[in-house]
């Protein structure tokens, strides 16, 4: 009996050992992107540019690592000296804010991000869970709050810096009401308050009464291009943005919706990256032909933009940098 167990000991040991064996020969790098993220060298510092983070669909009361994407985001602040944030969209699950006193403010802004270095501008743009509550309190909060900029539901913002001569025009549009079918759905009946012929003549006023910036650089929640689940979805906002995007030279289009982290560079000038992974993430993919980079996993953008070039950092919940891509100005 005694032998008998020795070999039956000896067997599973072997199974063990060979498993443990097989394991650590799986190459990381050779991963599907999709679902294992690669990480790459630590942060990069660019001299003389401006600094600042993107990020996307995060409001859970520090649930779904929304807490450790917030202290990741006040480090990479602090290392960049980051000038300020963009936040693109569904600020506030599930149903946006209710007034500018709601305690959502508190639980999943204020609380949140509350390091030093984060006590910077806010540049905020409306998702569709923001139109599920009331889309005017979160205009309001920028006369309440010191960091909280939406001054209007679509609007504009230049940065001008006279040591470098650097000049970028920042575009910030709320998007929702290029999505027919929030028309028909109660739960999006303030999109109705919104008009969006009008804020594509509003575009067009910006962009051929401004001075040509070294950069051009659009901010909204809805994607044009989706590896992940809306991946077939797209195309509404993609046929009213499109002409836009190429009228203005635009060099980059940030979203969020998508609760994940991609790059996406269809034919033409402008630049796609989705900075959705706030706090909950989904399965992502990518496009054949045009995706660069895609992750699932929490995390958010670092972008250093100088005169001739402009380095996007992503960086996830633990503070690794999993992929960095470099645009030069065309």
């Amino acid at each position: 009996m005694k032998n008998i167990w020795n070999k039956l000991t000896a067997i599973f040991l072997l199974f063990l050992f060979g498993y443990s064996c097989s394991a650590t020969k799986v190459d990381r790098n050779e991963m599907p992107l999709v679902d294992n993220y690669k990480v790459t060298d630590s942060l990069v510092v660019l001299e003389d540019a401006l600094h600042f983070l993107v990020i996307g669909d995060w409001g859970r009361k520090g649930y779904y690592n929304q807490q450790h994407v917030a202290d990741r985001m006040d480090e990479v602040a602090e290392a960049l000296d980051a000038e300020f944030v963009i936040a693109l969209g569904d600020n506030f699950y599930p149903n946006g804010v209710a007034s500018i006193d709601d305690p959502n403010w508190v639980a999943s802004f204020e609380n949140i991000y509350k390091g030093y270095h984060l006590e910077i501008p806010w540049h905020v743009v409306l998702g569709n869970h923001d139109y599920r509550g009331n889309p005017q309190a979160q205009i309001e909060y920028t006369y309440k709050s010191r960091r909280w900029n939406m001054p209007s539901r679509y609007y504009d913002y230049s940065f001008n810096d006279e040591d470098t001569g650097l000049n970028v025009d920042f575009l910030f549009l709320d998007t929702c009401p290029f999505e027919k079918k929030y028309y028909s759905e109660e739960a999006y009946v303030n999109v109705k308050t919104q008009d969006s012929t009008q804020q594509i003549k509003w575009i067009d006023s910006i962009i051929t009464s401004k001075p040509k910036a070294d950069w051009t650089i659009f901010s909204g929640h809805h994607p044009l291009y989706s590896g992940g689940k809306r991946i077939e979805d797209t195309e509404q906002i993609r046929n009213s943005l499109q002409p836009i995007l190429k009228r203005s030279n635009a060099d980059v289009y940030f979203a969020g919706h998508e609760h994940d982290l991609q790059y996406i560079k269809p034919q033409g000038k402008t630049h796609h990256f989705i900075s959705g992974a706030g706090s909950e993430v989904r399965k992502t993919g990518m496009i054949d032909g045009i995706s660069k980079f895609a992750a699932s996993v929490q995390g958010f953008m670092a972008v250093s933009i100088a005169k001739s070039r402009m380095l996007v950092q992503v960086i996830n919940y633990k503070g690794n940098v999993i992929y960095t891509t470099e645009i030069k100005k065309e």
